[in-house]
């Protein structure tokens, strides 16, 4: 073989090798890949002299593998977001979930107080011996006839906070009129009219004044013995 013919055949040789390491090191950022390319080439830029159509081919492959790296930080980048946006998302919605849950527990607490006083005053209603129709009327009655007519129709447990609100209103004298305001009765109504809701006798019948009283401090206070707390507190009811 002529000295001709070996040079051509490692330059031939080299190019070979410089193709494939070309696009092995570009795609892999081999410094030492491309040094041995360099070597075998004897020192020529071998990228260069490579033909057109293996140029093309290497700088495509080397596009094609930066391409998919970006695609693939796109990726990572992309999934970090979304997870972050459903951490936010699942921490929203955890808030918004307690939020209803201490409205709701609110709301019960409420709905069962308010049973719980319907109770109170059902019960105080029914341990009451004796309605205000069940008495006969008399032309008169004493203080303690008009304190027993009460000790039959309040219960025990409230009779004794009945009885001094009574006390410090009327001192039991069921015609008793505050002279300035016109205030009348037990329970010192006003206007005396407010009686007449449970009877139309509330003038003669201290009976009826004290059905007035009973429901009067129930309805308001939520027993005679809650009104008679009010009432020390303000020194009215």
């Amino acid at each position: 073989m002529s000295r001709i013919s070996v040079r051509g055949f490692a330059v031939a040789s080299a190019t070979a090798v410089t193709a494939v390491g070309s696009v092995v090191g570009v795609a892999s950022g081999s410094t030492a890949q491309n040094n041995d390319a360099e070597a075998t080439a004897s020192g020529t830029t071998l990228l260069a002299d490579l033909p057109v159509g293996q140029q093309a081919q290497v700088q495509t492959a080397s596009l094609t593998q930066q391409a998919d790296s970006q695609a693939i930080a796109a990726d990572a980048g992309a999934k970090k977001e979304a997870e972050a946006a459903a951490r936010k998302a699942a921490a929203e919605t955890a808030v918004a979930k307690k939020k209803e849950a201490d409205e709701a527990a609110k709301k019960a607490a409420e709905e069962a107080k308010e049973r719980e006083q319907a109770e109170k005053e059902a019960a105080v209603s029914r341990s009451a011996t004796r309605d205000a129709a069940e008495f006969q009327v008399q032309s008169s009655y004493s203080t303690a006839q008009i304190q027993s007519m009460a000790r039959q129709m309040v219960p025990s447990g409230q009779f004794q906070c009945f009885s001094n609100i009574v006390d410090h209103e009327s001192s039991w004298n069921y015609q008793a009129v505050n002279a300035s305001s016109g205030a009348y009765g037990l329970f010192q109504a006003l206007p005396a009219s407010k009686y007449s809701s449970v009877g139309a006798d509330w003038q003669t019948n201290p009976a009826t004044q004290i059905k007035w009283g009973l429901n009067y401090m129930n309805e308001r206070y939520g027993s005679p013995c809650d009104a008679w707390t009010f009432w020390q507190a303000n020194h009215w009811y």
